[in-house]
């Protein structure tokens, strides 16, 4: 497994780059890891996805579909491909400090 800075400690990703344990993220690592996705700055709205997908993630063991994501947190599907280009459900999730969501490629 890889090791990576975020916000000033080391943290161990998984072969998909994303945290490889879940209670070392934080909204200071979730903020690095946007900047390294392109994303400066998380807004209300990122943060709204974001929070949706750690209550899913807690409740079903799994992080949301795309699908889902758009039917429940609130978020249109056009809307989430602007706040997270290119593959909203993965870039989202990893922002997380989730594994990817099954389903994406």
């Amino acid at each position: 497994m890889a090791v990576k800075e975020y916000a000033g400690k080391m943290i161990e990703l998984d072969a998909d780059g994303n945290l490889a344990n879940l209670n070392e993220w934080n909204e200071d690592v979730a903020k690095a890891v946007a900047v390294e996705e392109g994303i400066e700055a998380l807004t209300e709205r990122h943060w709204a996805v974001i929070n949706y997908m750690r209550k899913e993630f807690s409740e079903k063991g799994d992080a949301p579909s795309i699908r889902k994501m758009t039917k429940e947190s609130g978020v249109d599907t056009k809307e989430l491909y602007a706040l997270f280009p290119k593959g909203p459900a993965k870039k989202a999730a990893r922002i997380a400090g989730l594994p990817k969501p099954k389903g994406c490629i």
